[in-house]
């Protein structure tokens, strides 16, 4: 569920800090005061599009951040897993700035994501309803997800074992389809990968042999030089008049002598001790260097010629040795894939036919068992509509015909809902025949049903209640507060009959402080509810009577939810 909502400089919102709780909360006031702005800012930090027209007149830029308690919501702990992420103390942080340079950096949990990651979280968490144009009943495409979800495990596990048999026909058919179609291509390809990785192999490169290669060619280029240093260095130590390392061992000897007698004598003699000993050890490693001295000629032409072949190979598969065996790597694995194919095509032509049969099975599996589902949705939804008076409403989920084949990730299965509004006339699409206010009550029967299993933490209803009054908003409020029962429900309306069923409610006034026009929320008590609920009962002319009245629609709010809940 959201905790927290803060937002900065955000539309005619300077600053505002909000905590919400579970249940159902009402948002309300008047219009054009800034309620759907604070679901803008919700709906942002949930990934969707943003813009620098959203950022406050001489504001740089508007800040949103979005506390969620997750809890055991399997859905949001998978999406942040897939993205090296998880909960935090079992908390989510979505963050988002918009700048006026058109940037959007996003965050979760302190990790700079992109936007498309911000959503693939986000979407766990937040589910928004809005007004006709944004409502998931518009958008056939997503009626088939609605239907499995409600169908569960009825169609969970033979999905997924559906999609895993596509994914492998999908790559097979590929790769067959990508022999068939350029055998001679192919053949050229083939060739060419074994002529590679032969000459790769071939010249049996390690890393990091080419700067062994150029140190050592550097040495014997120069070995004049380096016999001519060491011998004259050796001559220093070895030259029959004066040798330094016996000169320094008789100084040595001398202050050993008095370095009980003071500190600064002590120190002195250690010092030239240790140059001493230093000075032994160098006469010897020049000693071992000139032994070692070794001219080669055919190891100078030898190391031209190795690195020649470097520089050739670098030429044609990378800047360096690295690269050339990484190149050599991904040459060998292809060579394999494609040998494997080429010395089993039949065998490729099998497996593509097994798991085409495979997949036209498990298709009609799945429709028939969605089937099923849809005839169980119907009776539900049926159910729920006959509580928000559209008794006479009939609702059918149409699948459409297609061919056994007609594979796609989610099956064969293209699935709509369908309404006949009145009897005697055609059922037809529900996104193109209902009114707003028929498509606010059957969302709501649907979200009903389907509040238990939704997965998201909070569900936001964006003034979906508009068109409607009387008995009938009483029965969206209802169904508003049933599915609050399940899921956190942020809710903006006009009802007063469904702002007196939250359990918390919150007021939003504009106003113009200093030549600029600002938004404020308040949380309300319940004496302040009363008389927003009377503003909402009356307009501007407030009563006495009007004041009982909402009073008296509060205490049959709290009736009306006892039995809910009962």
């Amino acid at each position: 569920m959201l905790q927290e909502l803060s937002i900065r400089d955000f539309a005619i919102i300077e600053s505002l800090d909000l905590s919400f709780e579970t249940g159902m909360t009402a948002l309300t006031g008047e219009t054009g005061a800034g309620k759907s702005i604070i679901i803008d800012a919700v709906s942002l930090l949930a990934g969707s599009r943003g813009s620098s027209e959203f950022i406050r007149t001489g504001a740089d830029k508007a800040t949103l951040q979005g506390q969620f308690l997750v809890g055991d919501n399997h859905n949001t702990i998978a999406a942040l897993a897939a993205l090296g992420l998880a909960p935090d103390d079992g908390q989510v942080l979505l963050e988002r700035d918009l700048t006026r340079a058109g940037r959007s950096v996003c965050r979760i949990n302190g990790k700079i994501v992109t936007t498309g990651n911000l959503r693939s979280v986000g979407e766990t968490l937040v589910d928004i309803h809005g007004q006709n144009e944004h409502q998931e009943l518009n958008h056939p495409e997503k009626h088939l997800g609605m239907l499995d979800q409600y169908a569960d495990g009825a169609v969970h596990d033979l999905l997924q074992q559906y999609r895993h048999t596509y994914r492998d026909y999908q790559q097979s058919l590929s790769t067959l389809r990508q022999k068939q179609q350029n055998e001679q291509e192919w053949a050229q390809r083939l060739d060419m990968l074994k002529f590679q990785v032969q000459e790769i192999d071939a010249a049996d490169l390690h890393s990091g042999e080419e700067d062994e290669l150029e140190s050592e060619r550097e040495r014997l280029a120069n070995f004049q030089r380096i016999q001519n240093a060491l011998a004259a260095a050796y001559d220093v130590f070895d030259n029959g008049e004066y040798n330094p390392v016996d000169a320094l061992g008789e100084a040595m000897q001398q202050l050993e002598s008095i370095a009980d007698l003071g500190d600064e004598y002590r120190s002195l003699s250690e010092t030239i001790s240790d140059a001493y000993y230093s000075l032994q050890d160098a006469q010897a490693d020049l000693s071992k260097e000139i032994d070692g001295l070794e001219w080669d000629e055919n190891r100078l032409n030898e190391i031209e010629e190795r690195l020649a072949l470097i520089q050739q190979l670098k030429r044609k598969y990378g800047d360096s040795v690295d690269e050339i065996l990484a190149y050599g790597q991904r040459a060998h694995k292809e060579l394999a894939t494609m040998e494997a194919t080429t010395s089993d095509a039949e065998g490729l032509d099998g497996r593509v036919q097994k798991l085409y049969d495979q997949l036209v099975k498990l298709g009609q599996q799945l429709t028939q068992v969605r089937q099923q589902v849809a005839q169980k949705l119907t009776t539900a939804v049926h159910q729920q509509l006959q509580a928000l008076y559209m008794a006479k409403t009939v609702f059918s989920v149409h699948f459409a015909d297609h061919a056994p084949d007609a594979f796609t990730p989610n099956g064969v299965d293209v699935v709509e809902f369908y309404i006949q509004t009145n009897p005697g006339e055609r059922a037809q699409p529900l996104a193109r025949i209902a009114s707003g206010g028929e498509l606010s009550r059957i969302l709501l029967a649907i979200k009903t049903i389907l509040a238990e299993s939704d997965g998201v933490t909070s569900i936001i209803f964006d003034e979906v209640d508009t068109g409607v009054s009387g008995r009938v908003a009483q029965a969206i409020a209802n169904k508003i507060s049933s599915i609050a029962s399940h899921s956190q429900v942020l809710c903006i309306t006009h009802l007063p009959q469904v702002a007196a069923m939250a359990d918390h409610e919150f007021k939003i006034v504009k106003s113009v402080h200093h030549g600029r026009t600002m938004t404020t929320v308040a949380r309300l008590s319940e004496r302040e509810r009363v008389d927003e609920l009377a503003r909402m009962l009356a307009g501007t002319a407030v009563t006495q009577l009007t004041r009982e009245h909402a009073q008296e629609l509060l205490q049959l709010a709290e009736q009306t939810r006892s039995q809910l809940d009962g």
